[in-house]
């Protein structure tokens, strides 16, 4: 099994429709999890210039999860069943 780190991205406030969807998908992902990792919050981008304050708003970073999958095919095949607000990206881990 390899390693796959989703990010997701989109904040609305969350109702408790929003709040069984994700309890509901993280049940379903059974022992593939790896890290059920956590929601962010508002944070800030550091570039050369300078630092900029990042809002909680659709286009934001809102959390990570891994998980354990056979390829990255697998891994698309369960974040397409994430209860996602804007967006997801799958990535693959690999050692050092």
């Amino acid at each position: 099994m390899k390693k796959f780190v989703f990010l997701t991205y989109g904040f609305v406030p969350p109702t408790p429709e929003i709040m069984e969807a994700w309890g509901n998908w993280f049940a379903s992902i059974g022992d593939k999890m790896v890290d059920s990792g956590g929601p962010s919050g508002g944070g800030r981008e550091i570039t050369r210039a300078g630092t900029t304050d990042l809002p909680l708003d659709l286009d934001a970073f809102t959390g990570y999860v891994v998980i354990n999958a056979a390829d990255l095919d697998e891994a698309t095949a369960i974040a397409e069943t994430c209860p996602i607000i804007t967006a997801i990206r799958v990535y693959e881990t690999r050692s050092m």
